[in-house]
């Protein structure tokens, strides 16, 4: 069933989202929006007012803070995400975890698939699972494919973290959430995570609570 917001034109719901100044708010897991396959972007809101959704995107992002956040994780259905990784973590995470830093960028209407067949297993939160932690198992390697918000072709191949942010975000915009694809015995709470599992790697905490790594 429809809810009310449902039945406002996309271009719209934008506006009324961007009339307040600020981060916008994010909905969390139980919402239908992140449970929906997202509409393809075809400038369903024109360049001018795409350009203050990115913003606002961006803002939102970094206040919260996270280094990716999809459309649906604002309650907008549309196939649009945002990244961003200063990558602020000590050298032995850096190199165990893979994770360079990544400049923002927009991805529209993106879409992966594995590169290889290597995967590699990492705790994983969401801004829209506010509070835990749990362990996921991703490609190591995509390539993603799409354009950028300029709709320019993107065509990249991402390894380590990079390669883990765009299959997250990715995953949002087909109604996916980390926990879909998490180890169960794996889920922690942010306090738990950080007094036992704050090392590079998964490894102790797959040992200590019974669970297996690829």
């Amino acid at each position: 069933m429809n809810t009310p917001s449902d039945r406002v034109p996309l271009a719209e719901r934008v506006e009324q989202l961007l009339a307040d100044e600020g981060p916008l708010p994010i909905v969390a897991a139980g919402h239908p929006v992140l449970r929906r396959a997202t509409e393809p972007y075809d400038g369903q809101l024109g360049d001018a007012l795409l350009a203050r959704f990115v913003r606002a995107l961006r803002v939102t992002m970094r206040t919260a803070p996270g280094v990716g956040l999809a459309a649906p994780q604002v309650g907008v259905g549309l196939r649009i995400a945002v990244i961003e990784d200063p990558a602020p973590v000590p050298e032995e995470v850096r190199v165990a975890r893979g994770r360079e830093p990544q400049p923002f960028r927009v991805l529209v209407n993106p879409a992966y698939e594995a590169v290889g067949t290597e995967r590699a297993a990492f705790f994983e939160g969401c801004l829209s699972v506010p509070g835990y932690q749990a362990v996921v198992a991703r490609h190591a390697s995509v390539r993603l494919t799409g354009q950028d918000e300029h709709g320019r072709a993107l065509d990249e191949e991402f390894t380590g973290w990079p390669a883990r942010i765009v299959q997250h975000e990715t995953d949002h915009l087909d109604g996916t959430l980390y926990l879909d694809r998490a180890e169960p015995r794996s889920l922690s709470c942010n306090a738990a995570a950080a007094r036992y599992w704050g090392q590079p790697t998964a490894e102790e905490a797959a040992r200590a609570l019974g669970f297996d790594l690829p």
